[in-house]
């Protein structure tokens, strides 16, 4: 969907490293490992992005590191862009209802780290939750997004070691509208 609006195959990959979780951030060599691209062809779009406003970036010891501009008017739309086309967002409504005493949902693995996957690792917390509807749920949302879906369920106490260490991304609270 996005590679017909935008043609960089390098900016979508940034755009998915730096604004789906907008804590992440990178350096360029870190990203040419990742992207197995060149520190060329990255820094071209990591520049252009920056002259945009969309990216800031801050050197720590001799490296440059580069995060979202949370503050830049395109930011939300942009990660709610990403996350349309990931489907994070179909998978949240369709799991976050009716399946029990949820508390939290958590994105993990590639995702909270900023990268494109066949695979969405979920983290599921809350007490009594109804794994069987979760199943048939999950069944469902993979077939309407084209990903496997992984899910872990976790109580609350679980979860602070389980996440310790782990790059997640927050998608769901209850009670709470989050802001991307």
């Amino acid at each position: 969907m996005l590679n017909s609006l935008i043609t960089s195959k390098t900016r979508i990959k940034l755009l998915l490293k730096l604004f789906l979780n907008s804590k992440t951030t990178s350096h360029l060599r870190g990203l040419e490992k990742e992207f197995n691209e060149s520190s060329n062809s990255i820094r071209v779009e990591l520049n252009r992005l920056i002259d945009a406003g969309l990216l800031t970036s801050e050197f720590i010891k001799n490296k440059r590191f580069y995060k979202a501009n949370t503050e830049h008017p395109l930011f939300n739309d942009i990660n709610s862009i990403l996350r349309k086309m990931v489907g994070i967002d179909k998978l949240v409504e369709r799991v976050t209802s009716q399946i029990g005493n949820l508390e939290t949902a958590y994105l993990t693995g590639e995702f909270a780290s900023g990268r494109d996957s066949d695979t969405i690792e979920l983290v599921l917390i809350g007490e009594d939750l109804d794994k069987k509807y979760i199943n048939s749920l999950i069944n469902k949302a993979e077939q309407l997004m084209d990903r496997k879906i992984i899910y872990l369920v976790l109580t609350s106490e679980q979860m602070e070691y389980f996440l310790k260490d782990k790059p997640t991304l927050l998608i769901w609270k209850r009670d709470v509208q989050l802001e991307s």
